[in-house]
């Protein structure tokens, strides 16, 4: 293949992360930091499926009023018992009103927001171990109290 063809991507589930109130640390030198609790969740798709654990947390940085960069650190356990943590690195874009409304926890339409993640897999399980060798991007949509992401394999 050449290297000037993309890859393709095959879809591998969808995490629904419900969310906590954030705590705002406030605008630091190094940007606006803001801390998101991760409650728990669902994992559902045709390879992968489960719970997301509560105990995670999104640790974000508003650079401006219109970007936001997203460093989200949680664990899932799939329907096998295995665990599998999730490191998942995203930008999410859009009007500053728009941003605005979501950081207040108000609804906004998710086509007015880019919104797009990458994810890694790290788990000690034998039949999940080829998620420790793959790179996986999502899109993401933001709720008032969830966040949604289509999880792709980049083959």
């Amino acid at each position: 293949m050449s290297t000037r063809v993309p890859p393709p991507l095959e879809f591998l589930t969808e995490l629904r992360v419900m969310v906590e109130t954030p705590i705002d640390v406030g605008p630091a030198p190094t940007g606006h930091r803001r801390i998101i609790p991760i409650t728990g969740g669902l994992m559902t798709g045709p390879a992968l499926s489960g719970t997301v654990l509560p105990g995670g947390a999104d640790f974000q940085t508003l650079h401006s009023p219109e970007l936001t960069e997203l460093d989200a650190r949680y664990v899932v356990e799939a329907e096998d018992g295995a665990l599998i943590h999730v490191h998942n690195s995203a930008l999410r874009y859009g009007s500053a009103a728009d941003i605005a409304r979501l950081n207040r926890g108000d609804a906004v339409d998710p086509d007015a927001i880019y919104f797009r993640c990458s994810l890694r897999f790290s788990t000690a399980s034998e039949a999940w171990g080829w998620l420790n060798h793959i790179v996986a991007v999502g899109t993401g949509e933001r709720y008032p109290d969830s966040v949604k992401i289509a999880v792709f394999i980049v083959r």
